[in-house]
């Protein structure tokens, strides 16, 4: 899914009017009627229903809304529509005339004092005072009544955005003076500020409402960011030929574990495996060669000269793809052995883990990645290669361009991953869910992602596949085991069903 900001979104609605032989207002009716059903099927017609209008056409869906509750049997819904500088949206207008020619509807102009009505926790607000297009931070009495709004501790529905948040970057905005919505519900598509962490008090649950939008325009606009879904990676992945040999899939290494570490170096591999490359082959500590080899028979082993930890990281066969981080420490030779592989590797790597730790010790080691290589850090991880981040949009920013200084994909883990692509794209994933936050997850992530290099898929496309598998594969695991005590075992056991479900 393309995500647009606010601009963009306006010109696909004026190209879907002149498709579909459609006005403005037959969109705004189709949104107001997206809105009032999932109202409907939360609340019962006895929830009184506060809804708070702006004057412009965010306003305009909040009073159509309103008049499809009233018409649909809620009788206890007050509108208040706020026209302080005496100017409506030609859209806003036309739906509060349509409202005021109900019968008996409780509905306030405002247009200088405003008395608020007394709000409880058992009241639902319909914010529809300021959508995506507001272009400066709330003010005077607006930021008194999102206040008002925010204390209530009533149940908030916010139409599109919570008002008061950008569509996109929000760095000189106070959440404060932004409604806390408990639920909202975004036209057509979710907007970028929705999946940084610093925004998730003030957005609450997000749903999507599809007001059919042309297609034809959408997929001619061209695009920065996306939302990844089953259907992006089903068209993705390969069919297997009838006639395949094991090496069709690659051969891949993964240079991973250490003294005590050696389940990172497992799970990498069992992952790699389970994801369908045809070979895997593990370099580590001489110490782990009988943990390994009796936890996973279908992996090779090739020992370090090192008993302790690896010391050397030349590779004395071809891979398709090497990966290198899990559990294998920052002792000063495994730096200079990660130095020796960056400074000869001929192809993208993936680098997780201690491998990024590695580099953060011994930052001139980024200039040398190789084009096109996979990091995936988490924040901690990344604040320490590239600086101290303030919050998720500042570690964005930053990603974006250090991904396209250095020529290399990020994989920013966190509740929504982005892979942050050189060529400036961004892909947020649409899978995984809180019981994922275990030890070892990253470490199956980096095999998933290492394994589908090696079958053959671009770099970018593999780190975009293996993020959503392992998140849908996580997803599998908690609707059978639940979220608290999901291990990163329990997401490698449902991969290959993961992936036979995406490809159906």
């Amino acid at each position: 899914m393309k995500l647009f900001p606010s601009q963009v979104l306006k010109e696909i609605d004026e190209a879907t009017c002149r498709a579909q032989n459609v006005d403005s207002i037959e969109l705004m009716e189709r949104a107001a009627g997206a809105i009032s059903c999932e109202i409907i099927s939360r609340f019962l017609p006895s929830q009184r229903i506060v809804v708070i209008a702006g004057p412009g056409n965010n306003g305009g869906d909040a009073l159509a809304a309103a008049r499809m509750l009233i018409e649909q049997g809620y009788k206890r819904v007050e509108i208040f529509l706020f026209n302080v500088l005496g100017h409506l949206s030609h859209d806003c207008k036309e739906q509060r005339n349509k409202l005021i020619e109900l019968d008996n509807v409780d509905f306030t102009e405002v247009t200088k004092e405003f008395n608020p009505p007394y709000l409880s926790k058992g009241d639902v607000v319909l914010d529809g005072l300021f959508g995506a297009g507001l272009t400066n931070p709330l003010q005077g009495g607006f930021m008194t009544l999102v206040r008002y709004i925010n204390e209530s501790k009533a149940y908030v529905i916010s139409i599109d955005i919570p008002s008061g948040l950008y569509g996109e970057w929000n760095d000189n905005v106070s959440l404060r003076d932004v409604v806390h919505a408990n639920l909202t519900l975004a036209i057509s598509v979710p907007r970028i500020a929705f999946f940084f962490q610093e925004n998730a008090d003030v957005v609450g649950e997000w749903k999507v409402l599809d007001i059919e939008l042309d297609a034809t325009k959408i997929k001619q606009t061209p695009a920065t960011f996306f939302y990844v879904d089953r259907g992006n990676v089903h068209r993705a992945i390969k069919r297997r030929h009838p006639f395949a040999a094991k090496r069709d899939f690659g051969s891949a290494m993964i240079m991973a574990g250490s003294m005590g570490m050696m389940g990172a170096a497992i799970m990498s591999a069992r992952a790699a495996i389970k994801s369908g490359a045809g070979l895997v082959t593990v370099h580590s500590a001489r110490c782990g060669m009988i943990p390994l080899q009796t936890a996973l028979c279908e992996v090779m082993f090739e020992p370090d000269k090192n008993e302790r930890y690896i010391s050397d990281m030349r590779l004395h066969h071809s891979h398709k793809a090497v990966a290198v981080g899990p559990g294998i420490g920052t002792f000063d030779d495994t730096i200079n052995a990660l130095e020796g592989l960056l400074k000869n590797a001929d192809m993208p790597l993936v680098l997780d883990a201690d491998a990024l730790n590695c580099i953060a010790k011994r930052p001139t080691l980024l200039s040398m990645l190789p084009a096109m290589t996979v990091i995936t850090p988490h924040k901690g991880e990344f604040d320490r290669l590239f600086g101290e981040q303030v919050n998720d949009e500042a570690r964005l920013r930053k990603a974006i361009e250090v991904s396209q200084y250095y020529n290399i994909i990020i994989v920013l883990k966190g509740h929504h991953t982005a892979i942050v692509r050189p060529d400036g794209k961004v892909y947020f994933n649409s899978t995984g869910n809180p019981g994922m936050a275990t030890a070892g997850s990253g470490d199956v992530l980096t095999g998933i992602i290492t394994s589908f290099i090696a079958q053959g898929y671009q770099p970018e496309l593999a780190a975009t596949i293996g993020v959503f598998l392992h998140g849908y594969a996580g997803d599998m695991a908690a609707e059978d085991l639940g979220e608290p005590g999901l291990t990163a075992s329990d997401i490698i056991d449902r991969l290959p069903l993961a992936i036979k479900e995406i490809m159906k």
